[in-house]
């Protein structure tokens, strides 16, 4: 497959979508959860008969919740309770959430409350810096690593600009499930937490990854050529020859994601979903976007 000979075409296709993901992005912003905004905790055991703890999937509290205004509740298991996280209320309003609580259960089981918490907003900021530090400590390391690994690679590209160009393609799969978030979360009220944050920087790993298994390819066969062939047939032939590997892993890894996207309850369901754009665009940057990148930045070079 000519890849390469396309590079105008795939690069313009990334270029519209990360234009539309920025722009998405920098009209609606993505809708933040309680996680960076504040919000109540409560844990509750639900404990049945025979001093068996019970724990109501996600979905069965949150149309329980139904009606209070709370936006999306998130309840997961914690030790032998239940971890709820939802919007700041008031105390008639957590009384009122309790009730409902006991009314999602038979009733030979006992609710009980052990917990109930303020998340303030500072906190929330707090998160929300680290997670921005996160990321950019991760693409930073990235960048070192890349250079690090391709040091003997000098010609024709010094090694630093394999960093750079993966990076460039890290861009592109951030910003377009970003960009979808930033739709969702206008037009349906979907919104983004610490798993969002835990979601991109898996994409970051996974996308880096499948690019220097490309990257490396084409280092091997620069060492083999020596320079007897022209640097743009050399990526080519590495991405062809790389093609089948990163297709059938990301189709593996989309399988299981689509298990849990429609068969895994509210709380990992975006989560899923988010993986699955990224891995899904990452997989496409690997091949169609960091290679002619590569290429590209060469020819400029060599104009020079």
């Amino acid at each position: 497959m000519n890849i390469i000979g396309r590079k105008y075409l795939f690069l313009t296709i990334s270029g519209l979508l990360v234009l539309g993901g920025i722009a998405a992005f920098a009209i609606w912003g993505v809708k933040e959860g309680i996680d960076f905004t504040g919000g109540s905790l409560l844990e509750a055991e639900f404990l049945g008969s025979g001093a068996a703890y019970i724990h109501p999937d996600s979905d069965t509290i949150q149309r329980a919740m139904d009606g209070l205004g709370l936006g999306a509740v998130v309840a997961q298991p914690a030790g032998n309770g239940t971890l709820l996280r939802f919007k700041t209320v008031d105390e008639n309003m957590h009384q009122e959430i309790l009730r409902r609580l006991k009314a999602v259960v038979p009733a030979p089981v006992v609710v009980t409350e052990k917990r109930f918490d303020a998340i303030g907003p500072t906190i929330g900021a707090e998160l929300r810096q680290r997670s921005m530090l996160a990321i950019g400590l991760a693409i930073v390391t990235i960048v070192l690593y890349i250079a690090w690994a391709f040091r003997r690679v000098s010609k024709p590209l010094q090694s630093w600009k394999y960093g750079v160009v993966a990076i460039a393609t890290l861009v592109h799969d951030l910003a377009i499930p970003t960009g979808l978030f930033a739709v969702l979360g206008h037009f349906r009220g979907i919104e983004v937490d610490s798993l969002f944050i835990t979601a991109l920087l898996t994409i970051m790993g996974f996308s880096v990854h499948d690019t220097i298994v490309v990257f490396d390819r084409t280092r091997e066969n620069l060492a083999k050529t020596k320079g007897s062939e022209p640097y743009e047939s050399i990526v080519n032939r590495s991405v062809n020859e790389t093609l089948a590997r990163s297709v059938n892993t990301s189709l593996t890894v989309l399988l299981v994601l689509g298990a849990i996207f429609f068969f895994g309850g509210s709380t990992v369901h975006y989560f899923a979903l988010a993986l699955a754009v990224g891995i899904i665009f990452g997989t496409y940057s690997s091949i169609f976007v960091a290679s002619p990148l590569l290429v590209i930045w060469n020819d400029l070079t060599r104009k020079k």
